[in-house]
Protein backbone atom coordinates (compact mmCIF):
# COMPACT_ATOMS: atom_id res chain seq x y z
CA UNK A 1 0.00 0.00 0.00
CA UNK A 2 0.99 3.19 -1.05
CA UNK A 3 2.45 6.06 1.89
CA UNK A 4 -0.76 8.29 0.72
CA UNK A 5 -3.16 5.49 0.91
CA UNK A 6 -1.83 4.57 4.58
CA UNK A 7 -2.31 8.02 5.37
CA UNK A 8 -5.79 8.34 4.13
CA UNK A 9 -6.53 5.02 6.02
CA UNK A 10 -5.06 6.14 8.99
CA UNK A 11 -6.96 9.99 8.95
CA UNK A 12 -10.16 8.08 8.88
CA UNK A 13 -9.64 4.99 11.14
CA UNK A 14 -8.80 7.67 14.37
CA UNK A 15 -11.91 9.15 13.71
CA UNK A 16 -14.07 6.11 13.44
CA UNK A 17 -12.50 4.60 16.01
CA UNK A 18 -13.87 7.71 18.42
CA UNK A 19 -17.00 7.92 16.69
CA UNK A 20 -17.75 4.24 17.46
CA UNK A 21 -16.55 4.44 20.87
CA UNK A 22 -19.00 7.37 21.56
CA UNK A 23 -21.83 6.06 19.55
CA UNK A 24 -21.98 3.11 21.56
CA UNK A 25 -21.99 4.70 24.52
CA UNK A 26 -25.17 6.78 23.50
CA UNK A 27 -26.46 3.98 22.61
CA UNK A 28 -25.94 2.04 25.53
CA UNK A 29 -27.13 4.71 27.74
CA UNK A 30 -30.54 5.56 25.79
CA UNK A 31 -30.82 1.41 25.88
CA UNK A 32 -30.06 1.73 30.04
CA UNK A 33 -32.46 4.32 30.47
CA UNK A 34 -35.69 2.64 28.60
CA UNK A 35 -34.83 -0.92 30.25
CA UNK A 36 -33.13 -0.35 33.65
CA UNK A 37 -36.46 -0.04 35.48
CA UNK A 38 -37.75 -2.91 34.28
CA UNK A 39 -34.28 -5.01 34.94
CA UNK A 40 -34.83 -3.15 38.78
CA UNK A 41 -38.62 -4.46 38.96
CA UNK A 42 -37.09 -8.26 38.12
CA UNK A 43 -34.85 -7.86 40.94
CA UNK A 44 -31.54 -7.59 39.33
CA UNK A 45 -28.73 -6.32 41.34
CA UNK A 46 -25.73 -4.39 39.75
CA UNK A 47 -23.91 -7.56 37.87
CA UNK A 48 -26.35 -9.45 36.57
CA UNK A 49 -27.69 -5.44 34.89
CA UNK A 50 -23.74 -5.36 33.40
CA UNK A 51 -24.22 -8.80 32.65
CA UNK A 52 -26.91 -8.38 30.23
CA UNK A 53 -25.80 -5.11 28.82
CA UNK A 54 -22.75 -6.83 28.35
CA UNK A 55 -24.36 -9.58 25.91
CA UNK A 56 -26.82 -7.48 24.37
CA UNK A 57 -23.40 -5.12 23.34
CA UNK A 58 -22.44 -6.86 20.09
CA UNK A 59 -26.62 -6.39 19.15
CA UNK A 60 -26.00 -2.51 18.54
CA UNK A 61 -22.50 -2.98 16.37
CA UNK A 62 -25.25 -3.55 13.13
CA UNK A 63 -26.27 0.25 13.64
CA UNK A 64 -23.30 2.02 14.95
CA UNK A 65 -21.14 0.41 12.03
CA UNK A 66 -22.83 1.72 9.82
CA UNK A 67 -23.26 5.34 11.37
CA UNK A 68 -19.76 5.54 12.75
CA UNK A 69 -18.49 5.02 9.63
CA UNK A 70 -20.37 7.85 7.65
CA UNK A 71 -19.92 10.19 9.98
CA UNK A 72 -16.14 9.27 10.45
CA UNK A 73 -15.82 9.73 6.44
CA UNK A 74 -16.96 12.94 6.31
CA UNK A 75 -15.03 14.57 9.15
CA UNK A 76 -11.84 12.68 7.61
CA UNK A 77 -12.39 13.86 4.31
CA UNK A 78 -13.81 17.25 4.97
CA UNK A 79 -10.65 18.09 7.09
CA UNK A 80 -8.05 17.41 4.34
CA UNK A 81 -10.62 19.39 2.21
CA UNK A 82 -10.52 21.83 4.42
CA UNK A 83 -6.89 21.76 4.23
CA UNK A 84 -6.46 21.83 0.50
CA UNK A 85 -4.72 18.23 0.72
CA UNK A 86 -7.66 16.97 -1.49
CA UNK A 87 -6.72 19.64 -4.01
CA UNK A 88 -2.92 18.64 -4.35
CA UNK A 89 -3.88 15.26 -4.16
CA UNK A 90 -5.63 16.32 -7.51
CA UNK A 91 -3.05 18.58 -8.82
CA UNK A 92 -0.87 15.50 -8.53
CA UNK A 93 -2.88 13.87 -11.49
CA UNK A 94 -4.78 11.36 -8.70
CA UNK A 95 -8.61 11.50 -9.42
CA UNK A 96 -11.45 11.06 -7.31
CA UNK A 97 -11.51 7.04 -7.87
CA UNK A 98 -7.90 6.76 -7.08
CA UNK A 99 -7.84 9.05 -4.01
CA UNK A 100 -10.84 6.91 -2.76
CA UNK A 101 -9.13 3.66 -2.90
CA UNK A 102 -8.29 2.91 0.67
CA UNK A 103 -11.87 4.25 1.63
CA UNK A 104 -13.40 1.84 -0.40
CA UNK A 105 -11.32 -0.60 0.99
CA UNK A 106 -11.94 0.03 4.62
CA UNK A 107 -15.97 0.01 3.57
CA UNK A 108 -15.52 -3.98 1.68
CA UNK A 109 -13.92 -4.11 5.27
CA UNK A 110 -16.23 -3.17 7.19
CA UNK A 111 -19.41 -5.34 5.08
CA UNK A 112 -17.51 -8.05 5.97
CA UNK A 113 -17.02 -7.99 9.16
CA UNK A 114 -20.84 -6.58 9.35
CA UNK A 115 -21.76 -9.97 7.57
CA UNK A 116 -20.00 -12.08 9.81
CA UNK A 117 -21.67 -10.21 13.08
CA UNK A 118 -25.13 -10.82 11.30
CA UNK A 119 -24.07 -14.64 10.62
CA UNK A 120 -23.30 -15.81 13.90
CA UNK A 121 -22.05 -13.34 16.74
CA UNK A 122 -25.27 -10.82 16.69
CA UNK A 123 -27.96 -13.85 16.65
CA UNK A 124 -26.05 -15.46 19.19
CA UNK A 125 -26.15 -11.74 21.52
CA UNK A 126 -29.82 -11.19 20.44
CA UNK A 127 -30.97 -14.50 21.66
CA UNK A 128 -28.94 -15.32 24.98
CA UNK A 129 -29.67 -11.39 26.13
CA UNK A 130 -33.64 -12.27 25.40
CA UNK A 131 -33.34 -15.73 27.18
CA UNK A 132 -31.03 -13.90 30.29
CA UNK A 133 -34.17 -11.37 30.53
CA UNK A 134 -37.06 -13.82 30.58
CA UNK A 135 -35.12 -15.51 33.15
CA UNK A 136 -35.01 -12.81 35.26
CA UNK A 137 -38.53 -12.00 34.06
CA UNK A 138 -39.86 -15.73 35.28
CA UNK A 139 -38.01 -15.72 38.61
CA UNK A 140 -39.45 -12.33 39.46
CA UNK A 141 -42.90 -13.86 39.07
CA UNK A 142 -42.15 -16.73 40.30
CA UNK A 143 -41.63 -15.11 44.22
CA UNK A 144 -45.27 -12.91 43.03
CA UNK A 145 -47.41 -16.11 42.35
CA UNK A 146 -48.00 -19.50 40.91
CA UNK A 147 -48.69 -18.88 37.25
CA UNK A 148 -45.12 -17.78 36.09
CA UNK A 149 -44.21 -17.86 33.11
CA UNK A 150 -47.52 -19.14 31.62
CA UNK A 151 -48.03 -17.94 28.01
CA UNK A 152 -52.08 -17.34 27.38
CA UNK A 153 -53.57 -18.29 24.18
CA UNK A 154 -51.07 -19.44 22.38
CA UNK A 155 -51.59 -19.92 18.64
CA UNK A 156 -49.52 -20.66 15.81
CA UNK A 157 -50.65 -21.47 11.76
CA UNK A 158 -48.26 -24.17 10.04
CA UNK A 159 -49.52 -23.30 6.66
CA UNK A 160 -46.93 -26.14 5.05
CA UNK A 161 -48.97 -28.55 6.83
CA UNK A 162 -52.69 -27.01 6.57
CA UNK A 163 -52.69 -27.27 10.23
CA UNK A 164 -53.42 -24.57 13.49
CA UNK A 165 -52.95 -24.80 17.04
CA UNK A 166 -54.79 -23.22 19.66
CA UNK A 167 -53.38 -23.45 23.75
CA UNK A 168 -55.41 -22.01 25.97
CA UNK A 169 -52.28 -21.86 28.58
CA UNK A 170 -48.79 -22.58 27.89
CA UNK A 171 -46.27 -23.05 30.69
CA UNK A 172 -43.03 -22.08 29.01
CA UNK A 173 -40.63 -23.75 31.90
CA UNK A 174 -41.31 -27.38 31.72
CA UNK A 175 -42.93 -27.03 27.75
CA UNK A 176 -46.71 -27.99 29.11
CA UNK A 177 -49.83 -26.87 27.11
CA UNK A 178 -53.40 -26.94 28.89
CA UNK A 179 -56.32 -26.93 26.49
CA UNK A 180 -54.40 -28.56 22.93
CA UNK A 181 -56.96 -27.73 19.80
CA UNK A 182 -55.23 -28.32 16.57
CA UNK A 183 -57.08 -28.27 13.61
CA UNK A 184 -56.13 -30.38 10.17
CA UNK A 185 -57.70 -29.53 6.79
CA UNK A 186 -56.47 -30.33 3.07
CA UNK A 187 -55.64 -28.72 0.56
CA UNK A 188 -58.83 -27.13 -0.45
CA UNK A 189 -59.50 -26.09 3.03
CA UNK A 190 -62.06 -29.33 4.30
CA UNK A 191 -61.80 -30.22 7.67
CA UNK A 192 -59.91 -33.40 7.71
CA UNK A 193 -58.81 -33.85 11.21
CA UNK A 194 -59.17 -32.50 15.06
CA UNK A 195 -57.23 -32.89 17.51
CA UNK A 196 -58.77 -31.76 21.08
CA UNK A 197 -56.74 -32.82 24.54
CA UNK A 198 -57.00 -31.33 28.24
CA UNK A 199 -52.88 -31.17 28.38
CA UNK A 200 -50.05 -31.64 25.83
CA UNK A 201 -46.32 -31.59 26.15
CA UNK A 202 -43.69 -31.71 23.48
CA UNK A 203 -40.98 -34.41 24.30
CA UNK A 204 -37.59 -33.04 23.27
CA UNK A 205 -36.04 -36.40 23.17
CA UNK A 206 -38.45 -37.63 20.45
CA UNK A 207 -38.82 -34.28 18.84
CA UNK A 208 -43.00 -34.23 18.88
CA UNK A 209 -45.92 -33.90 21.09
CA UNK A 210 -47.68 -36.35 23.38
CA UNK A 211 -51.36 -35.46 24.08
CA UNK A 212 -53.08 -36.40 27.41
CA UNK A 213 -56.76 -37.05 27.65
CA UNK A 214 -58.36 -36.01 24.48
CA UNK A 215 -60.02 -37.01 21.36
CA UNK A 216 -59.27 -37.04 17.78
CA UNK A 217 -62.08 -36.36 15.03
CA UNK A 218 -61.80 -37.59 11.51
CA UNK A 219 -63.30 -36.14 8.57
CA UNK A 220 -63.90 -37.71 4.94
CA UNK A 221 -63.53 -35.42 1.69
CA UNK A 222 -66.55 -33.51 2.44
CA UNK A 223 -65.85 -32.80 5.88
CA UNK A 224 -68.37 -34.60 7.60
CA UNK A 225 -67.49 -36.20 10.58
CA UNK A 226 -66.56 -39.95 10.23
CA UNK A 227 -65.18 -40.73 14.03
CA UNK A 228 -64.61 -40.03 17.46
CA UNK A 229 -61.25 -41.74 18.74
CA UNK A 230 -60.88 -40.84 23.02
CA UNK A 231 -57.68 -41.44 24.04
CA UNK A 232 -55.96 -41.18 28.09
CA UNK A 233 -52.24 -40.25 25.94
CA UNK A 234 -50.69 -40.41 22.47
CA UNK A 235 -47.85 -39.53 20.92
CA UNK A 236 -48.31 -37.71 17.60
CA UNK A 237 -45.00 -38.22 15.06
CA UNK A 238 -46.19 -36.09 12.84
CA UNK A 239 -46.67 -32.48 15.38
CA UNK A 240 -43.15 -31.70 15.54
CA UNK A 241 -43.99 -28.00 15.90
CA UNK A 242 -41.30 -27.04 18.76
CA UNK A 243 -42.95 -24.17 21.53
CA UNK A 244 -39.63 -22.30 20.64
CA UNK A 245 -41.26 -21.78 16.90
CA UNK A 246 -44.43 -21.27 18.27
CA UNK A 247 -43.13 -18.17 20.75
CA UNK A 248 -40.86 -16.56 17.74
CA UNK A 249 -43.97 -15.65 15.30
CA UNK A 250 -45.24 -13.97 19.30
CA UNK A 251 -42.01 -11.57 18.72
CA UNK A 252 -41.61 -8.62 16.30
CA UNK A 253 -39.66 -9.10 13.67
CA UNK A 254 -37.63 -6.40 13.66
CA UNK A 255 -36.31 -7.84 17.89
CA UNK A 256 -35.50 -11.40 16.28
CA UNK A 257 -32.21 -12.64 15.14
CA UNK A 258 -31.54 -13.69 11.70
CA UNK A 259 -31.30 -17.24 12.96
CA UNK A 260 -34.88 -17.09 13.94
CA UNK A 261 -35.97 -15.02 11.29
CA UNK A 262 -34.99 -18.09 9.07
CA UNK A 263 -36.18 -20.66 11.16
CA UNK A 264 -39.66 -18.55 11.52
CA UNK A 265 -40.06 -18.75 7.49
CA UNK A 266 -38.70 -22.31 6.90
CA UNK A 267 -41.60 -22.87 9.34
CA UNK A 268 -44.05 -20.50 7.87
CA UNK A 269 -42.63 -18.96 4.15
CA UNK A 270 -43.98 -15.54 3.25
CA UNK A 271 -45.08 -16.34 0.33
CA UNK A 272 -48.24 -19.35 2.13
CA UNK A 273 -48.41 -16.76 4.71
CA UNK A 274 -49.04 -12.92 4.44
CA UNK A 275 -48.69 -12.47 7.77
CA UNK A 276 -45.39 -13.55 7.76
CA UNK A 277 -44.24 -11.22 5.46
CA UNK A 278 -43.02 -8.46 7.44
CA UNK A 279 -40.60 -11.31 8.78
CA UNK A 280 -39.57 -12.31 5.05
CA UNK A 281 -38.52 -8.18 4.67
CA UNK A 282 -36.88 -7.60 8.10
CA UNK A 283 -34.23 -11.20 6.88
CA UNK A 284 -33.57 -9.45 3.73
CA UNK A 285 -33.00 -6.58 5.63
CA UNK A 286 -30.12 -7.86 7.40
CA UNK A 287 -28.31 -9.82 4.55
CA UNK A 288 -28.66 -6.29 2.18
CA UNK A 289 -27.27 -4.64 5.39
CA UNK A 290 -23.22 -4.98 4.94
CA UNK A 291 -23.69 -3.54 1.50
CA UNK A 292 -24.37 0.26 3.29
CA UNK A 293 -20.72 0.09 4.15
CA UNK A 294 -20.17 0.56 0.40
CA UNK A 295 -22.68 2.84 -0.07
CA UNK A 296 -21.49 4.84 2.64
CA UNK A 297 -18.53 5.53 0.66
CA UNK A 298 -19.66 6.10 -2.27
CA UNK A 299 -22.12 9.29 -0.48
CA UNK A 300 -19.39 10.53 2.06
CA UNK A 301 -16.90 11.35 0.22
CA UNK A 302 -18.69 13.18 -2.95
CA UNK A 303 -20.23 15.14 0.06
CA UNK A 304 -17.20 16.10 1.90
CA UNK A 305 -15.38 17.26 -1.28
CA UNK A 306 -17.90 19.16 -3.15
CA UNK A 307 -18.70 21.28 -0.22
CA UNK A 308 -17.13 24.74 1.01
CA UNK A 309 -13.91 24.76 3.00
CA UNK A 310 -15.91 25.19 6.56
CA UNK A 311 -16.00 23.76 10.15
CA UNK A 312 -16.64 19.83 9.29
CA UNK A 313 -19.73 20.05 11.34
CA UNK A 314 -21.52 21.12 7.97
CA UNK A 315 -20.11 17.63 6.90
CA UNK A 316 -21.88 15.88 9.77
CA UNK A 317 -25.34 17.85 9.70
CA UNK A 318 -25.46 16.21 6.16
CA UNK A 319 -25.20 12.31 7.68
CA UNK A 320 -28.27 13.36 9.83
CA UNK A 321 -30.21 14.06 6.10
CA UNK A 322 -28.86 11.10 4.50
CA UNK A 323 -29.90 8.15 7.15
CA UNK A 324 -32.89 10.02 7.57
CA UNK A 325 -33.96 9.74 3.88
CA UNK A 326 -32.51 6.69 3.89
CA UNK A 327 -34.63 5.53 6.72
CA UNK A 328 -37.98 7.39 5.35
CA UNK A 329 -37.47 4.93 1.88
CA UNK A 330 -37.17 1.95 3.96
CA UNK A 331 -39.81 2.43 5.88
CA UNK A 332 -41.90 3.20 3.01
CA UNK A 333 -40.41 0.35 1.26
CA UNK A 334 -41.72 -2.39 4.20
CA UNK A 335 -45.11 -0.80 4.73
CA UNK A 336 -45.88 -1.12 0.72
CA UNK A 337 -44.35 -4.62 0.84
CA UNK A 338 -47.26 -6.91 -0.25
CA UNK A 339 -47.01 -10.33 -1.65
CA UNK A 340 -49.55 -9.15 -4.83
CA UNK A 341 -47.15 -6.24 -5.50
CA UNK A 342 -43.88 -5.75 -3.50
CA UNK A 343 -42.19 -9.00 -2.85
CA UNK A 344 -40.11 -8.80 0.61
CA UNK A 345 -36.82 -9.33 -1.54
CA UNK A 346 -37.50 -6.24 -3.59
CA UNK A 347 -39.00 -4.60 -0.51
CA UNK A 348 -35.51 -4.91 0.93
CA UNK A 349 -33.05 -4.05 -1.52
CA UNK A 350 -35.35 -1.48 -2.79
CA UNK A 351 -33.65 1.50 -0.91
CA UNK A 352 -30.12 -0.23 -1.47
CA UNK A 353 -30.35 0.04 -5.04
CA UNK A 354 -31.77 3.72 -4.94
CA UNK A 355 -28.80 5.08 -2.20
CA UNK A 356 -26.38 3.07 -4.52
CA UNK A 357 -27.55 5.24 -7.89
CA UNK A 358 -27.74 8.07 -5.71
CA UNK A 359 -23.78 7.53 -4.57
CA UNK A 360 -22.85 7.02 -8.38
CA UNK A 361 -24.63 10.20 -9.42
CA UNK A 362 -22.73 12.49 -6.86
CA UNK A 363 -19.50 10.50 -7.34
CA UNK A 364 -20.02 11.07 -11.60
CA UNK A 365 -20.42 15.05 -10.34
CA UNK A 366 -17.85 15.17 -8.16
CA UNK A 367 -15.13 13.30 -10.35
Amino acid sequence: MRLLDRYLLAEWLKIFGLTLVATLAVLLLYDLYGQLADLRSYGAHGGQVFFYFALLMPSYLPVVLPLSQLVSLLFAVGNLHRHNEIIAMRSAGLGLWRIAMPLWLGGLGLAIVLWLLNASIVPWSVERARAFRENLHYNSEARGHANAGVIPQLTYANDAQHRIWFINHFDDPSYRGLGVQIYETDSLGHDKRHVLAREGYFDDTSGHWVLLNGRELLFDNTGQQLRNLPFDKKDFPEFTETPTSMKILRQRPGDLSLAELRAALTLAPAAENPAMQAFAVRYNEILASPFVCLIIVGLAVPFAVSGVRVNPMVSASKSVGLFFAYYVVQQLSTHLSNPEYVSPVVAAWLPMVLMLAFAVWLFRRAV
